[in-house]
């Protein structure tokens, strides 16, 4: 007589065929950046407050399902760690994007026809 316990197999889980957590943010952000790029010849102020939306954006995301780059403009689901950290790199690529215009004078600081 074996005082051994029995070989417990594990449980397998299933698997979940949708996420948890929302991407919808990514093509917006990627789209505000290149625009704020192209924009940012005529005027350094364009980045520069695309950036600051960004900004705001990924803090609205971070802490809540309030999404000011969705259309229905809340979430059914949380966005993704990797959404937030994209939009957030978004702001900070415009930064520099309007930085570099200004300090290499590439663009002017308010458009030429106003």
């Amino acid at each position: 007589m074996s005082v051994a316990r029995p070989y417990r197999t594990r449980t397998v889980r299933p698997v979940e065929l949708e996420s948890r957590r929302s991407n919808a943010a990514i093509p917006v952000a990627v789209a505000v950046v290149l625009a704020g790029l192209y924009l940012g010849t005529y005027t350094v102020l364009v980045p520069a407050l695309l950036g600051l939306a960004l900004l705001f954006s990924s803090g609205s995301l971070l802490s809540t399902r309030i999404n000011p780059l969705s259309a229905t403009y809340y979430l059914s689901k949380k966005p993704s760690f990797l959404a937030i950290v994209i939009v957030f790199l978004g702001s900070l690529v415009l930064f520099g994007g309007a930085y570099e215009l200004w300090a290499h004078q590439l663009a002017p600081l308010v458009p030429q026809h106003l």
